[in-house]
């Protein structure tokens, strides 16, 4: 038995020197089908004689069980935010701020990952914990998927007690396999790997954090048993423990010096495998630090000097024209594929005609594109130096490109055709009806609903409660598993209610918001037949117009036809909102920021505004509550410094009991 568990240990070591040859140190001195014997014949052993099991055996790294939730954990140093600079200027007048007051300082200039935060907690060279950032100082344990992270060392050579705070992100090429992944399996597409990291981090099922493959770059020695004087030293100290750290570090003295060292990382950034979204400069003494002191939210010896939106130049191909389920007609820019902000840009919304002829944007035009909050991609301008000769300025049609009705310029600026018919109206009414936020048809998704639309399955909005299954199994990509899957998922949408119906149903300007409110003050759909404008103008925050297309929708013809089907086809279409008397919240509003660790944001505000509270997008003196989930950013330092009272998911709920 002596001899399996010194196996055991000698495999244990092996695997995790060469991981870190692999993960961190990027020189591996074997194959992966080596690693691949050492590993299985440990798992082997771990499963022959489960005595020897370890909480940080590499075997951990394919994932363990999966957890109902995650516990909670306060920091035992809080992992702050940094104050956001956005120019030279701005950075300029921190430097002299502070060496006005404390004199020349040496600082540490790093490369900001886009990333999530997170601690890892290390005790007689063991990971004991790993936790996220949350509100800074109280996160979430989520030990069991950081330790599915490769590069994340399980163990370490120091045997004190040791803390240290990293960015976990997930690389470029990991990311676009993701998304490629869930296109295929018609799955909602991640908006960045920013975001793609943080959903895969907090899976409940560590199994799926593995298959994701995360990275970590550590940036920072949160506590130790030892002491340390400047901020580089404790970056040789982390690297030697084997940590994956920051991959530019440079020690800055004065304005010069760190622009050179900003402008250096600027030039890097396109061709990094992983995205970065700015510069961390750090004041290097930690004696230093201790003396600057710290803000309410932040340090005041650090700030993150934040990039502007990336910007690429390509060329504008072609102007195609979008039919949306309202009958607006959008231009939409066809570019040659360019890479912006961490994903592939091929198309970018031009709005409108006004949009267009303001931009002078024309198609053969060498155009400026960037992500609005690195999401969205948008034309910035055109560049008219490199304008062909030939170019032409672009018209809206006069016709609708997907039904050939003529079409009209309403008082919105927006193109629109009215046709009832019109096939690309009613292909993305279908979206939209069985849209998450809408009846919430799992499985029914536009390539699915595109489907059975061509194959004269469905037609309008109340065929989808006609299908049967039968109808789907010969079908392409249907089985008699996924034909009984669907059918059940339309079944359990029909108890929604009228909230989500109303909204699903695609009236002009009514939002989940708006939709919810309607709710909330009647209690079956057949009332709106018989309202007014002048009843509706009379619901808080309910304008005139948004009243009129209400009325305007329920008074067509079609739409009495389409309520008594979906009615005849058992859907609820009754009000549970009105029916609910408690209204603890009412005066009171709340800001969300962050993600909630079991729901989403907009789950949380459908609470919030069923118990009679508000919702706001900022923070103010009149905030009442500020519900903080992960990564909360400047939101939660204001309320801090107004002294807004400030929640997590936890305390939410408890208000709710």
């Amino acid at each position: 038995m002596n001899t399996v568990q010194e196996e055991i240990k000698k495999l244990r070591r092996l695997l995790n020197y060469h991981s870190k040859k692999y993960y961190v140190e990027d020189s591996p001195e074997i194959s992966d089908v080596e690693y691949d014997k050492l590993f299985y014949r440990l798992v082997k052993l771990e499963e022959e004689y489960p005595e020897y099991r370890d909480a940080n055996s590499p075997t951990v790294r394919v994932g363990g069980k999966a957890s109902d939730k995650f516990e909670k954990i306060t920091h035992n140093v809080p992992l702050k935010s940094l104050t956001d600079v956005f120019s030279y200027e701005e950075l300029e007048r921190w430097l002299t701020k502070l060496e006005d007051e404390f004199g020349e300082l040496s600082y540490s200039v790093e490369c900001k990952i886009d990333g999530l935060s997170a601690a890892l907690h290390y005790e007689n060279g063991a990971l004991i914990y790993g936790a996220t950032r949350g509100d800074g100082t109280v996160g979430e344990n989520v030990t069991s998927n950081i330790r599915t992270i490769r590069s994340i060392p399980l163990e370490i050579p120091y045997k004190g007690m040791l803390e240290v705070r990293g960015e976990i992100f997930m690389p470029r090429e990991a990311f676009e396999s993701l998304n490629s992944e869930r296109e295929k399996n018609e799955e909602p597409l991640f908006a960045n790997p920013r975001n793609a990291a943080a959903g895969s981090l907090r899976q409940l099922d560590p199994k799926v954090t593995a298959s994701r493959k995360l990275d970590i770059f550590v940036f920072n020695l949160q506590a130790a048993d030892r002491e340390f004087e400047r901020h580089s030293e404790t970056f040789s100290f982390m690297r030697d423990m084997g940590f994956h750290v920051i991959p530019f570090e440079k020690v800055c003295r004065g304005y010069s010096e760190i622009t050179e060292a900003i402008d250096e990382i600027g030039k890097k950034r396109a061709g990094l495998p992983f995205d970065i979204d700015g510069v961390v400069i750090k004041v290097e003494s930690l004696a230093m630090r201790r003396v600057i002191g710290e803000g309410t939210g932040t340090p005041k010896w650090a700030v993150a000097y934040k990039f502007p939106p990336e910007q690429k130049e390509t060329v504008l191909r072609d102007i195609a024209i979008q039919v949306g389920r309202t009958g607006v007609l959008t231009p939409i820019a066809e570019l040659v594929p360019v890479r912006i902000a961490g994903s592939v840009v091929s198309r970018a919304t031009l709005h409108n005609i006004d949009f267009i002829r303001e931009k002078d944007v024309r198609i053969g035009d060498t155009v400026v594109v960037q992500k609005a909050g690195d999401i969205i991609p948008e034309i910035v301008e055109a560049k008219k130096e490199k304008r062909p000769i030939d170019v032409s300025v672009f018209e809206m049609p006069t016709v609708c490109p997907s039904c050939g009705e003529r079409v009209f310029r309403d008082e919105e600026s927006a193109v629109r055709c009215t046709n009832a018919s019109c096939p690309a109206q009613l292909m993305q009414n279908l979206v939209h009806f069985a849209s998450k936020d809408a009846m919430d048809i799992a499985g029914l998704g536009p390539a699915i609903l595109k489907l059975l639309k061509d194959n004269g399955v469905i037609k309008t909005v109340s065929d989808i409660y006609r299908i049967v299954p039968d109808e789907l199994i010969d079908l392409e990509r249907m089985g008699k598993k996924s034909a009984e899957n669907l059918v059940n998922a339309i079944a359990a949408s029909k108890n929604r209610g009228l909230a989500r119906l109303l909204y699903a149903l695609g009236i002009r300007q009514i939002g989940v918001v708006a939709a919810e409110s309607l709710a909330a003050h009647y209690a079956d759909i057949e009332d709106f037949f018989a309202v007014t404008v002048e009843e509706l103008t009379k619901i808080e925050d309910f304008g005139l117009v948004t009243a009129e297309n209400v009325v305007r929708y329920f008074n067509q013809p079609s739409t009495r036809v389409l309520v008594d089907e979906l009615k005849a086809l058992g859907v609820k279409t009754t009000s549970e909102i009105k029916a609910t008397v408690d209204s603890r919240f009412s005066g009171m509003t709340f800001v969300l920021t962050g993600t909630l660790p079991t729901m989403t944001r907009s789950e949380a505000e459908a609470l919030i505004k069923k118990y009679g509270g508000k919702t706001s997008s900022s923070v103010s003196k009149k905030t009442s509550v500020v519900l903080v989930g992960e990564e909360a950013g400047s939101k939660l330092t204001k309320a801090r410094e107004l002294g807004v009272r400030v929640i997590d998911e936890q305390e939410f709920l408890a208000m709710l009991q």
